[in-house]
């Protein structure tokens, strides 16, 4: 791990649970592509309020990015690389964006936390992200909802 404020959180999580001693080190990531919603949504994860995160397939298919899967371990950082906490994937569903429904814009936990809020916001980041990789988001594409449990935080 390059980062030392991450990889000295992930030891500080193995000392205080030794039955994850053997897993491999983690990945470290930030959410979002700018500061101000990676530091808030690296505070939302710590105070359990955003439980969940929404790829779009496209996106990691394009950067060769593998599927989250259940089990998968995360240092979440803020934008700046700060160590904020340990997450810990508990499901993976593959939806189209179309069904995307109240219930997780809750568990994302963003803004107020609804539906109208996700769909602007996912929409939003979805087409800066897809249109580095020339391509755009659509009603129908895949997206990939990633649920998660904080296990342990500075």
């Amino acid at each position: 791990m390059e980062n030392a404020s991450a990889r000295n959180l992930w030891g500080d999580f193995l000392d205080a649970h030794l039955e994850f001693a053997s897993e491999d080190a983690p990945k470290v990531i930030y959410f979002f592509d700018n500061e101000k919603d990676a530091d808030l949504c690296a505070d939302l994860i710590c105070k359990e309020t955003k439980r969940a995160t929404t790829h779009s397939l496209k996106g990691i298919q394009l950067r060769n990015e593998a599927l989250p899967k259940i089990g998968d371990f995360y240092v979440v950082t803020d934008w700046n690389g700060n160590a904020k906490c340990v997450i810990r994937t508990t499901a993976v569903k593959l939806l189209p964006y179309f069904s995307i429904r109240e219930e997780h814009a809750r568990l994302e936990g963003e803004g107020d936390k609804s539906l109208d809020h996700w769909k602007k916001v996912h929409w939003d980041y979805y087409t800066r992200e897809l249109s580095e990789l020339e391509t755009k988001p659509t009603e129908s594409m895949i997206v990939v909802f990633e649920q998660f449990e904080m296990l342990y935080k500075k």
